[in-house]
């Protein structure tokens, strides 16, 4: 996985505000607990299958709760031409670091 680019939080935040582009791997119930606003949900076992929902063009931002599951989803993606970029921290630290967060199954 060394080879899966990364940015912080922080990073990801600024990035978002010019309209980057983010995957949330978790399952559903993690998602709808609570998600990084406008994260698209595509749970990690279903990214094969929906592989072409993930923008092509431009870096796409993966993101979990932690960064172990976003870097696997990452590092599939880049496989298959996209370039993925897991987000440390996850959205755990996003919620903890008092950023704002969607509950429930809206990606907006």
């Amino acid at each position: 996985m060394s080879s899966v680019p990364e940015i912080d939080l922080s990073t990801l935040e600024g990035l978002l505000g010019e309209g980057a582009a983010l995957i949330d791997v978790r399952e559903e119930d993690e998602y709808t607990d609570g998600h990084v606003v406008g994260a698209l949900h595509i749970a990690l076992a279903t990214v094969p299958d929906r592989v072409a929902e993930v923008p092509s063009t431009g870096p796409v931002y993966v993101i979990c709760a932690l960064g172990g599951r976003s870097a696997r989803a990452a590092e599939f993606l880049r496989a298959q031409g996209i370039d993925a970029i897991n987000v440390a921290g996850g959205t755990n630290g996003w919620i903890d670091s008092g950023r704002p967060v969607v509950r429930g199954s809206s990606a907006v």
